[in-house]
């Protein structure tokens, strides 16, 4: 049997809510578990749009990279 391993050198996660305290509270715990293989936040991006009943509604991208 031949294992292969390879090292995640990067990974991006998106995230979407109405609320922007539950999105972080995913995202906080999504870094920890990244943490455990060695990546960090990078980069961070958000964009909020109105829904039609005039809601806001959050989306956010998020960059993990392997920490140096």
């Amino acid at each position: 049997m031949n294992f292969q391993l390879e090292i995640i050198k990067d990974k991006v996660e998106f995230f979407e809510g109405e609320s922007l305290s539950s999105i972080e509270k995913k995202i906080t715990e999504q870094i920890e578990i990244n943490k455990a293989i060695l990546l960090e936040v990078h980069s961070v991006n958000h964009q909020t749009t109105l829904q039609e009943n005039g809601r806001p509604y959050h989306t956010v991208m998020v960059h993990f990279k392997v920490k140096k």
